[in-house]
Parts: C-alpha cells; structure tokens; sequence
C-alpha cells in the first residue's frame, strides 16, 4: 500500500500544486507585509510630524520628550501591527492552502479517471480474456485517443490469438491421424498369425515411439490450450482430482516399487476441470517416473482462506537449485533424471502454464536427500472477493 500511494501521480500532482501554492502564497504574504509596512511607517512619520510643526526644539524643552515618545509609540503600533498581520495572515493561508490542496485531489481524481479505467481493464484484461474493451466515452483527447488505440492493438491481439487456437486445432487433426492411421497398421500386422518374432518387436518398438509422439502431440495441445484464456469456469475439488490421479497412477507406480501416500483435503477452486486434470496428473505421472525403487510419492491437498494447495513431493536423483527453472522450460530435461529420456519435457511447462492460466503458480524445491517437491497455488472458489 505505501509504495503505490508513493508511485501514485493523483499523490504527486496533490503535493506538488500543494507545494507551489504554498510557496506562492508565503511569497504574496510576505510582499504585503512589507508594503504595509512602509505604507504604516510613512503614515506615522506623517502623523507625529503634524503634531509637533508648531513647536521649535530650541525654545520647548520638552518637544524632544515628546519626540522620543512618540517614537516609542511608533514602534509599538508597527510591531502591533506586523505580528497580527502575521498570525491572522499565516491561518489564513494555511487554511486556504488546506482548500487547495482538496480541490486539486478532486481535480486530479477527475482527470486522472480515465488512465485508472484503462489500467483497471488492462489488469482485467490480462488476467482474463482479451475481448474485454475499454471503449472509453467522451470528446476526443489525448487519453481518448489513448484507449482507442489500446483497443486497437486488443482487436489485433485477438485475431492473432484465434488464428493461433485454429491453426493449432487444425494441425492437431493433420498430425494425429497419420499417427492414428500407423497405430492401426501396426496393430493389423502384428495380429497376423505368420508374423515372425522380428516383426513382433520391431511392431512393439514402433508402437512405444507412435505412443510416445501421440502423448508429445497431446502435451503440446495442452500447453497451448492453457497459455490461452480459460473460459470454461466451474467448481472443482482439486482433492478429487487428485485421488483419480492418484488411481490411474497406482499401476505404474507399484511398477516402479514406489509407495504412494496421500493426504487429501477438501481444496474448492473455480477453473477449467480438464486442464486442472491434466496438471495433477501430469506431477503424479512425473512424481512416479522420476523416482527410484522403494521411494515415495506424497500428495497432498490445502485450503488456505484465500487459496488452495496442491503440493507433489517425490524421492529420486539430486537436483541443484540452480537447475529448478530449467524444469519448468518446455523441452527441457535433466540429463541425470531417472527416466527422463521417455519424457517430453514437456510435464512441468503444462503445470506452470495452467497454473497461471486460473490466476495462480507453480512453484518447485529441491529436497536436500534427493527428489523434488512442487507446490501449486490456486485461488480458492469461495474465497471473498476484494
């Protein structure tokens, strides 16, 4: 809070026009009191003069009495009359510099209401989905012209987004059906009863690489589909999720020798269940394949007032916490990883995307025995809003 009313340009444009009107006013005071000054000093001097032509010095003794006196008395009334002019000028200035200083917060405020609708739907915006616009209303000006061209440059990011989701979808459909159509050949040759056993595993081993491109073609998807705005919003249980994840994990996981704990709690969340989905299994299916026998895989779901946690701890190979945002790269693996010649490099890079994609992160530690522990932030379905 402090550094945005420190940054904030209504506070500095308040203070500054405060300062100078200040400055200007003590300026203004400070001339008026010296030419009443010398307007009263002259006065004076006129006055007391008067009153004494008609005598001579020389002749009345106590003319110069009287001179002194007078004196005195001058000085007095001006010493009267500057500290008066003084206070009651001060006050005066203080309460209508006090004045000003509202009115130029209320100006500024009125003036500065557009910039904060435009930032206010670029944070909208950026958070959420690019059709908002801000079609900001009024006569054409400078900050008009501004959000017409924010607009602008929205409409154009919009198209190029949904050229993007198509040319995505489309080449999705041309690569998956070749594949598709090479799973089924291979399925036919290797059921034919005189196949030999060299057809037999040279089938085995193209099915493993067709399998593999087909999980590479779905990963990529998902990593696209969650870089865009998530649009399809509804009530999820992340511990739900995390059980069935957890379920279609069991079979690799006692594969690997691997004991699997959960300790699930209710964790509500608002988002897109199938890429939500995807993110747990995608950190169980890593948990497991990235371990080694006799190790641990811990999930493990929270519900914080404002947020819900997923956190994956798993045993397995050492890692530096300088390689931890290599993980989170798409295709990028740790060569020393157990099993990381069957991955995509693409497991932690979908984590990350869908987890920014709902408003939330991802976040990874090393453990220091060996292993990695990834903990996600979401914000909570019924957590109150600001």
């Amino acid at each position: 809070m402090t550094g945005s009313w420190r940054g904030s340009l209504r506070v500095r444009h308040t203070l500054l026009f405060g300062l100078m009107f200040l400055l200007a006013g003590s300026v203004v005071l400070g001339g008026v009191m010296i030419l009443v000054h010398n307007t009263m000093d002259y006065s004076l001097s006129v006055v007391f003069a008067r009153k004494l032509e008609k005598y001579s010095p020389s002749t009345e003794p106590w003319v110069a009495n009287v001179v002194s006196a007078d004196e005195v008395s001058k000085q007095v009334i001006m010493a009267s009359m500057r500290d008066n002019l003084l206070v009651k000028g001060g006050l005066t200035l203080l309460a209508v510099c006090v004045a000003a200083t509202a009115g130029v917060w209320w100006l500024s405020g009125r003036l500065l209401r557009p910039l904060n609708m435009i930032t206010e739907t670029a944070h909208r915006i950026a958070g959420r989905t690019l059709h908002r616009r801000i079609e900001l209303a009024g006569p054409p000006s400078e900050v008009k012209s501004l959000a017409d061209s924010f607009d602008s440059m929205l409409d154009r990011l919009d198209e190029a987004f949904a050229g993007q989701g198509r040319f995505i979808a489309n080449a999705a459909h041309e690569l998956k059906t070749p594949i598709a159509l090479n799973r089924t050949l291979l399925d036919v040759a290797m059921a034919r009863p005189d196949s030999s056993p060299q057809v037999l595993r040279l089938g085995e081993n193209l099915l493993a690489v067709n399998q593999r491109h087909e999980r590479l073609i779905d990963s990529l998807l998902t990593l696209a589909r969650a870089d865009e705005a998530v649009t399809d919003r509804r009530p999820v249980d992340l511990a739900q999720l995390a059980g069935h994840a957890l379920d279609v994990a069991a079979k690799a996981a006692a594969q690997q020798r691997v004991q699997v704990q959960a300790q699930l709690e209710e964790a509500p969340v608002v988002g897109d269940p199938t890429l939500l989905e995807q993110l747990i299994r995608n950190l169980v299916d890593n948990a497991v394949r990235y371990n080694h026998a006799h190790g641990f895989v811990r999930v493990q779901t929270l519900a914080e007032p404002r947020q819900a946690e997923l956190i994956v701890t798993n045993t397995g190979a050492l890692i530096s916490p300088a390689e931890v945002p290599v993980l989170f790269e798409p295709f990028r693996r740790l060569t020393d990883r157990v099993g990381s010649a069957r991955g995509s490099g693409l497991g932690l890079s979908i984590v990350r995307a869908v987890a920014q994609a709902h408003g939330g992160d991802a976040l990874a530690i090393p453990r220091p025995d060996g292993g990695l522990s990834v903990r996600v932030i979401l914000p909570r379905g019924d957590a109150p809003r600001a």
